[in-house]
């Protein structure tokens, strides 16, 4: 079992009590009644789900993440086995954290910070180390024509590297409308500022309402460097 910080939205924190908090991947079958089979499997349980961010959606799968509160972290094996007692459901990935974290207000949290930028260098890094923590990434560049702009993190591959993938992804539609891409790397174009911001994350996919959001972020970002140049 992979475990992993993940975002979360939608959370009401007065339904917060003491236990276990865990955040939950939950791959559903796309029908009526599967999310409410799911939450009873949960609840049986003892545990309250206090919040549910829908990441992605297609025809037939729905990929939800859950914030769960359990009576205690020695339940969390039985709540795996629980969940895959519905048919067409698994787990893919989960965590025990401290805090649910919102992104909408991390989001924010970026975008206030971008606002601070007096220079588009500046921008660049505030915006790299920004969204290496709102979406709990590996690593995060700014990547110019032909320099690196900014990075932050931890096994950030070479600039070589770095433009290799940023020409084998931004010529896709589909990447660049933020529908599909690798599972461990997320793109978006700076245009402003002639660079390509590229998020990477090993081990834990990126969906698809994370890579709007980072395009959304990073459009915030483009229309602040024109004030700033």
């Amino acid at each position: 079992m992979t475990s992993y910080a993940a975002p979360m939205s939608h959370v009401d924190d007065s339904l917060e009590s003491d236990g276990a908090r865990l955040v939950v991947r939950i791959w559903l079958p796309d029908r009526p009644g599967a999310l409410g089979l799911v939450a009873s499997r949960i609840g049986a349980l003892g545990a309250d789900i206090v919040g549910i961010d829908v990441l992605e959606r297609s025809e037939h799968v729905a990929v939800d993440e859950f914030a769960v509160v359990l009576p205690s972290d020695d339940l969390v094996a039985l709540l795996v086995r629980e969940i895959g007692e519905v048919d067409g459901a698994s787990v893919e990935e989960w965590q025990l954290v401290d805090r649910f974290p919102d992104p909408r207000l991390d989001a924010l949290e970026t975008v206030e910070q971008l606002m601070h930028a007096t220079v588009p260098t500046d921008l660049g890094v505030r915006l790299a180390n920004g969204v290496r923590s709102e979406f709990n990434a590996d690593w995060s560049v700014v990547l110019g024509d032909t320099d690196v702009l900014a990075a932050i993190g931890t096994d950030i591959p070479n600039s070589s590297v770095l433009q290799a993938l940023a020409a084998g992804t931004t010529a896709s539609p589909a990447v660049a409308a933020g529908e599909a891409g690798p599972d461990d790397l997320a793109i978006a174009p700076l245009e402003a500022i002639g660079a390509i911001l590229l998020v990477g994350r090993d081990g834990h996919p990126f969906r698809r309402r994370e890579r709007q959001q980072l395009l959304a972020l990073a459009r915030i970002a483009d229309r602040i460097a024109t004030l700033v140049t």
